[in-house]
């Protein structure tokens, strides 16, 4: 039998084992959730980017919906004359903050394909309150540090005495509590490692290693790359500081596991270098959130400020890593060398990512979006960024014309879908604990469905035709995201269509929970995500699925770039 002859049984084999495997979780599924589900996937925050996950791709048309996510408008729709005056209820006068957003809604860039997908790539209007507000934090930070002598951190000071605790910014109770121990203290209290001096060290390392040295570096190339003064780095100390940064990717990945489990499910089918990669790039992400949410003393407006200086310090921080190579403490040390790695990773998706964030922020933020587009500008911030941030590590099928700009759409497609699915997934939650709605008051008014409803967790006719129609778009994008699946280099398809696979089946959770997501949180359990990688690898076998699809699979949803 030729080779293959015999790839091509193999293939059949497994899809026959695939339809059985379907057919197990049809029947088995709900006793599999009930006695081994880990619970819910992420942490469970739409408002901000908890649920990060990697980029997938696909297109389809504006019109895709599901079969069960139809909605019947003639039945469910308000009269125009309704619907003007339920607008008029939630709909603000324009002030400051919703004309600074039109005019960032203004800058965004319709993606060519299928019309559907928004670019914000560093828009951001410098005289919103937010901006003005972080600006001149910044001012006021550069000019409390010392040049030449800063740290630019804000983490706890080095304490060798082995009793207190080296707390990195971003790195809160909250974390602490999920991982189960103290992020980053080991450098710091392990004898075996010498803290601030071997995380520069390490950095050092790092930059010689890719010709990371900058001019305008505080390096030196004369100690490889290394501080003035230090010593030469031996190859014994090469070894050492190869373990210091293997160490830090690893609690990068527990991390990562902790609070993202769908997204750390997926990491795992990748290459270990892009799986570490990712990891890194999560963390990063996770503290910049951390960062913003973390509880503060005082009034609102003291807390703001303590906000704003920390996210003033934490993006200087990034803006030298990313242009001198510098860091301030150990975790920083993984996305120095996913910087140097993959030098087409940008930071522009990083800055955006810190807009994001301040959009969630009280009395400065954006307390209701008005429209899908002001969401999809929040959606695009918090969550589009990672497929960007991500594509580098994934890599594309150059070999067959793909290339980053062409799936740069798909990219952004797929965060969008996530975090609509977030949004929709924790309505009730967000509503009830951080007293926030992220549902676009246009659509609201369109069904009826009132704030005070909302806040109320009442559900009727209008709140379920409200989710059918927020369903319908989130399966747009996903669908629209899907294309982008056969754009990426081989080994990086199957762990994004699980991902893609796992999260888009929190909808399907939500349709099952009678589209009740204020008071039941919809969740994908263990066993159902393990179930679901046969399906996703069956799926980008391009060609032989195109000829044996699976089972109650849309052929528009699935549909090839190449088609």
């Amino acid at each position: 039998m030729t080779p293959t002859a015999l790839k091509r049984r193999l293939s059949l084999l497994l899809y026959y084992y695939t339809v059985l495997a379907w057919t197990l979780v049809s029947v088995c599924g709900p006793y599999c959730v009930e006695a081994f589900s880990s619970g819910s996937s992420g942490s469970g925050m739409s408002g901000t980017c908890t649920n990060i996950h990697a980029f997938g791709g696909g297109a389809v048309s504006a019109a895709v919906t599901s079969n069960h996510g139809n909605v019947n408008h003639k039945s469910s729709l308000l009269s125009s004359r309704q619907r003007k005056s339920a607008s008029a209820l939630y709909m603000v006068s324009t002030n400051d903050k919703t004309s600074k957003i039109k005019e960032e809604l203004q800058g965004g860039i319709v993606m060519e394909g299928s019309g559907d997908v928004m670019d914000f790539a560093n828009v951001k209007a410098e005289d919103s309150r937010a901006e003005v507000a972080l600006a001149e934090a910044r001012r006021n930070y550069l000019e409390s540090i010392v040049v030449g002598s800063e740290e630019v951190n804000g983490d706890d000071d080095d304490d060798r005495s082995g009793t207190a605790v080296h707390r990195l910014m971003g790195i809160n109770d909250e974390v602490v509590a999920e991982v189960g121990y103290e992020i980053g203290d080991w450098i710091y209290k392990d004898p075996n490692f010498r803290g601030e001096e071997d995380v520069q060290a390490c950095a050092a390392l790092i930059r010689s290693r890719y010709n990371y040295l900058l001019p305008s570096s505080s390096s030196s190339s004369s100690s490889l790359g290394g501080k003035e003064g230090m010593d030469p780095v031996t190859n014994l100390d090469k070894e050492r500081y190869d373990m210091i940064l293997a160490k830090a990717y690893a609690e990068s990945g527990e991390v990562t596991a902790a609070f993202a489990k769908t997204f750390y499910l997926g990491t795992k089918l990748m290459p270990e270098e892009a799986q570490k990669a990712i990891w890194a790039i999560y963390v990063w992400c996770r503290r910049t959130d951390e960062i913003v949410d973390a509880p503060r003393p005082g009034t609102q407006e003291e807390a703001n400020a303590a906000m704003l200086k920390d996210l003033s310090s934490w993006e200087v921080r990034l803006e030298r890593l990313w242009e001198h190579g510098e860091v301030v403490d150990v975790l920083d040390l993984p996305l120095l060398d996913v910087r140097c790695k993959y030098p087409t990773l940008e930071i522009a998706p990083f800055a955006d990512m810190v807009r994001g964030m301040l959009m969630d922020l009280p009395d400065l933020g954006q307390e209701r979006y008005d429209t899908w587009e002001e969401l999809h500008l929040y959606c695009y911030r918090v969550a589009g960024t990672v497929g960007l941030m991500s594509m580098p590590v994934f890599g594309c099928d150059t070999a067959r014309g793909f290339n980053e700009a062409i799936a740069r759409e798909p990219a952004l497609s797929l965060g969008v879908a996530f975090q609509i699915t977030n949004i929709l997934r924790d309505v009730g939650e967000d509503a009830v604990k951080r007293q926030r709605i992220y549902l676009p008051r246009e659509d609201m008014a369109r069904f009826g469905v009132t704030e005070e409803q909302i806040y109320n967790q009442k559900l009727d006719e209008n709140y379920i035709n409200l989710m059918k129609f927020e369903i319908a778009r989130a399966r747009k994008y996903y669908a629209i995201a899907q294309r982008g699946v056969e754009m990426l280099a081989e080994e990086s398809r199957l762990p994004v269509q699980s991902s893609l696979d796992c999260y888009s089946q929190i909808l399907d959770k939500i349709e099952e929970n009678g589209y009740d997501s204020l008071t039941k949180r919809a969740y994908v359990g263990k066993w159902e995500k393990i179930f679901t990688i046969p399906f996703s690898w069956y799926r980008t076998q391009f060609d032989l699925y195109k000829m044996f699809p699976l089972p109650g699979d849309d052929a528009d949803k699935y549909r090839r770039a190449s088609d």
